[in-house]
This record gives C-alpha cells, structure tokens and sequence, in this order.
C-alpha cells in the first residue's frame, strides 16, 4: 500500500504538533464530507471514482476511445491546466521514455495544444499534422478559453479541410459543459460524441473524469484500473478513519505543522523522471487551491538526481523556509545491472552485477540524510510501483490532503479568484468588445509609465 513516512519532520515538527492538529482535521474532513465548507459547490470528487464504478461511464469512454484510436494515428488534446494536466501527468507516467507520446504501432501518438498561445509552438503542431491521419479531443467546460479555442479553431478547421466534414465528425470529441456555453453549442451543432464535465468539480480535479479518463483510455491504459485505485483511498481517508491511519489527513497536518514553524515552500521531489508531469499537476492542484488571501504553501517540484546538480546547492545551505515531500517508487519495471569494466577508468566497478535502481536508491537516501542534516525536512511517499492502480491511489490521496490542507490555512480551496486578473487585462489590450472601458484605463495607464 501507499504509505507516508513523516518521522523526517521530527526535528522541526514533534509528532505532538502534528497530532495538535486533529481536531482541526476532522471538522476539515466533517466540512468536505457534508458539504458545509467554502466551496462546497465543487467537491463532487469525493466520491466521484467510487460513483463512476457503478455508472457505465467507463464502457462509454472506452468505446469513444476505440474510435480514435482506430481512425486516428495522433490525437491532439486541447486543453489548459486541470483540463491537460492530468491527462498526460498519467500518460507520461506510464509511457516509454524514448517513444513518449510517439504512435508505437499499437496507440496513437499523443500530442497537447491549447496550453499556451505561441504561434511557433501552433505552426509546427499544423505542419506536423499535415498528411497525418488526426483527431481532437476538445476540453472546455465555456469553449471560450483563450488558449484552447484559438487551438481548437485552428485543429477543426485543419481535420475538416484534410479528413473530410463526415470523418471530422467522427474524430473530433468534445468534452464539455452539460448543457451550455460555446464548445457544446459547437458540439451539439457539428455532431461530435461529448462527455459532460461535472458542474461540482473543478478542472484541477478532474483527471478521475472525461476530462482525463478519454486521453489516457486513448493512450491505452487501464482507467478502470486508475479509477477503482482512487475509489480504495476514498475509504482509506474518510472521516471514519482513525487519524493516525487517514494518510491524507496526516500529510496535510505535517505539512501545515511545518507552514506554521515558517516552511513556506514546499519542494515535491521525485527520483523518477516519469514523475515530471504528475509534478506539474500536483503544482496546480496546490498552488491554485491555496494560493490565495495573502497565504498558502508555495508547490515547487525538482526531478532528482538530474536537479542536485542544479537546485541541490540551494535546496543543501539556502534559505531555510522550505520542506520536500519525496515520492519514492518501490519497484520499477525494468532491470539493467552494472557491467564489470576491465580498465575500470570511471572507478564504477564497485557497483558491478547491482541493478542501477539499487544506486538511484541510495542516491534517494542519501539525499535524505544531508537535506534533513542541512535543515530541510522530509516527508516521504511511498508508492509500491507505477501501475494505473497505484497511481489512482495516489491522485486522490493528493487531492483529499489538499482540501483538507485548504481548511487548515482558512482559505476556499475550491475557487481561482486571482486567476482571472490577467485574462481581463489581455482582453482589455487585445480590444475584445465588452472591454471598451477597460481598454481606455489600461491602455491610459501604459501611455502614463511610458
């Protein structure tokens, strides 16, 4: 099973001080629960693996994915934040490090747009796709995000000129609102297969439905698998679960302990390059949710070894306002040893006939022991191994800590007021109608620091 290991915290955190917190715990786990906290109107993931298991929401993706993946040798998911970062935080997980995303023959290549506005970035995704057999999976709960609509306009229209309006139909899905807003107006109107996402739950937490599950399905990975993992740690971190045995709870106590004795940054490390986009969800899950009202944990994340020879300095004697949070990976697929070298130049025949997990191993550990030696404390989760299961697992053991974790600091952990600030300046310069005023102030604002 996953476990979480906090007895690296107990030189600046007791256990004493962790364990304070329980009873601010549960009326956290009381709030998400019964739905009486901030926010209550996006905590439908609570409950949503458990819920989909019963539904035949799971045969409904896999069938949509079978289409795709049988018409289509890329699929380009489009999409930004919640509504991306998921999808290829698994994919990436799971896949082939030197084939990442590529059609191996057996699953179409994945590729991601709608997650920035460079028109480089567009310009080589629409020359690679020319002459290639593509499909779109269009994720927008309004279609009017900037970033992904002007990525999807450009797709739609390069599917329908190169594979026709009929096999554009057929290979263009969206993933959308129920009922309103501009990408289920298109949808509704083209004809495309859809797939509601939730009014109660939030892009950041979304990879356990459509949003997430039709990418990775389409990647040709076990979502059962991914959601029944999730639907075990639901029961592994409810309420009912004594605090000592709740993982989230316990993690979202520690790491609040340590924001209280002035961690204020937390650095999310992994040993396993595979990790490197589940990082990058987990930055926006945490950083969205409680980075607001003047507060919050700041989420960084480094890949070790490679980042010890770059963050390592800093991480080992700089300011010491931060903690880590280690995911650690018990097995790993593969097994290549070290060979015996005759000429030994490099000095390594001492590792001769080990695998090189064992190295990356004491590497792990003894990262451990100077960072905690230096003033960093070290939380540590441990994973048995990567499989779609486990991994599920893991998603939503982060996602109940950070709801959790939100209660402890006092903040909503479900809305991103702060969000909205720079799309309002952006339309204001970019003259979008329903921006005059804005327009005028901004713009008079400029011409003044000029």
């Amino acid at each position: 099973m996953i476990k979480v290991d906090i007895s690296k915290t107990r030189d600046f955190v007791e256990w004493d001080e962790v364990k304070a917190l329980e009873p601010e715990v549960k009326k956290a786990l009381e709030m998400l629960e019964h739905g009486t906290g901030e926010g209550n109107d996006y905590i439908g993931w609570m409950d949503l693996a458990s819920r989909t298991l019963e539904t035949t929401l799971i045969s409904d993706i896999r069938e949509t994915a079978a289409v795709l993946r049988k018409e289509c040798d890329v699929v380009v998911v489009a999409g930004i934040g919640g509504s991306y970062l998921g999808a290829r935080a698994v994919i990436e997980a799971f896949g082939n490090s030197f084939v990442q995303l590529v059609n191996d023959g057996r699953n179409p290549q994945i590729l991601f747009a709608g997650h920035n506005i460079s028109e480089d970035y567009l310009f080589e995704l629409t020359q690679y796709l020319k002459g290639r057999r593509f499909g779109v999976i269009n994720i927008s709960k309004s279609g009017t995000t900037t970033e992904t609509a002007l990525a999807f306009r450009l797709l739609k229209k390069q599917c329908e000129e190169e594979r026709g309006k009929e096999t554009a139909r057929r290979v263009i899905v969206a993933i959308t609102d129920a009922r309103r807003g501009a990408a289920r107006t298109c949808a509704d109107k083209e004809g495309y297969r859809s797939f509601v996402i939730p009014d109660n739950v939030g892009g950041r937490y979304s990879v356990l439905t459509p949003v997430g599950l039709l990418p990775i399905a389409v990647a040709g990975y076990d979502i059962e698998q991914l959601v029944r993992g999730a639907a075990e740690m639901e029961k592994m971190t409810s309420g009912a679960v004594a605090f000592e045995d709740n993982l989230s709870a316990v993690y979202a106590a520690a790491r609040n302990a340590l924001y209280r004795k002035g961690k204020k940054i937390e650095i999310l490390v992994n040993f396993q390059p595979k990790l490197h986009y589940f990082s990058e969800w987990w930055k926006q899950l945490y950083g969205e949710s409680e980075g607001k009202d003047g507060k919050g944990i700041y989420p960084s994340s480094v890949d070790f070894s490679t980042d010890l020879h770059s963050m390592g300095q800093w991480i080992q004697q700089g300011e010491r306002t931060i903690f880590e949070t280690v995911i650690s990976i018990d097995k790993v697929r593969h097994s290549v040893l070290v060979p015996q070298d005759d000429e030994n130049l490099d000095g390594l025949n001492f590792l001769a006939g080990r695998h090189v997990d064992e190295v990356n191993k004491m590497a792990e550990l003894g990262t451990q022991l100077a960072h905690v030696d230096g003033g960093v404390p070290n939380i540590r989760i441990t994973v048995p191994e990567l499989t779609e299961y486990w991994l599920g697992q893991l998603i939503y053991f982060f996602e109940k800590a950070c709801g959790i974790s939100g209660y402890l600091l006092g903040v909503n952990p479900f809305n991103q007021p702060g969000v909205e600030a720079y799309k309002k300046n952006m339309f204001a310069l970019l003259d979008k109608p329903g921006y005059e005023e804005e327009s005028k102030n901004i713009k008079a604002r400029l011409n003044k620091q000029a």
